[in-house]
Parts: structure tokens; sequence; C-alpha cells
């Protein structure tokens, strides 16, 4: 079988056959962004930072309490919770699709949900706030 798979802004073509894996291809992941990015190093933190701000609240604050973040960077496919629900720790909270594949997202502790910082459908950095826990 032939995968492509993404990682780092590169794509490598990966053919599988038991037990045995060649590298077929390799080159650079073109994304519309990509020009822009290709600015000064400096310029690709800020740009993320717009990226995360809209998923805040109005007043930009969190909620107080333990903020559980995104492990990985990916799309928000379901928020199991609501705000004010009580949850246990390791209780699924949301669902990330990263590289297809759907990740659960659990609580680091038990409390109830202050916040939720993300919608669905998002897409999510690493360390991205997702819930606030209080």
């Amino acid at each position: 079988m032939k995968y492509k798979v993404a990682l780092n802004n590169r794509v490598f073509e990966v053919e599988v056959e038991e037990g045995q894996a060649m590298l077929l291809d390799e080159y650079e992941l073109k994304a519309p962004a990509a020009p822009a990015a290709a600015a000064p190093v400096a310029a690709a933190p800020a740009a993320a930072a717009p990226a995360a701000a809209p998923a805040a609240p109005a007043g930009g604050a969190l909620a107080a309490g333990e903020v559980v973040k995104s492990p990985m960077p990916g799309n928000v496919l379901r928020i199991n919770v609501s705000q004010g629900q009580t949850v246990a720790e390791g209780d699924v909270l949301l669902v990330l699709e990263a590289m297809k594949m759907e990740n659960e997202v659990v609580a680091t502790k038990g409390g109830t949900v202050a916040q939720i910082v993300v919608t669905k459908g998002a897409v999510v950095d690493t360390d991205a706030p997702l819930v606030v826990i209080a």
C-alpha cells in the first residue's frame, strides 16, 4: 500500500509491503500560507498568535482554574462537555483530528468545566488552551 505522510512541512510518499517500507518520494508541503511564512522568522510567531486569539473569549482572559491544552495541532471534531458540567479525571473532554486520526483529550483533574475556549471545527496548535477546569 502507498501512503503520503506530512511531517514538518514535508510530504513523504511511502510504500509498505509485509514488514518492509520503502520511501518513494519526498517533497515540501505546499500551502497557501507558506509564502507569507517565508518572511523573517520573527514574523511566523506573530502570525500564529492571531490564530489563537479568536478562540479566547471577548475579554481575552481565561477563567481561573487548570487549563487543559492541546497535545498536538489538529481540528476540533467534537466537544463532549458543556460549561458548568462536572467532570472526573480521565473523562473525555473533546476529540481532536490530527493526520486523519481521532485523538481524545481527557480531563487532567476532576472538577467543574469553567470555560470551553474552542469551538467545534476550530483548528488548534500544540499547547493551545482548550478547556478550563475549576
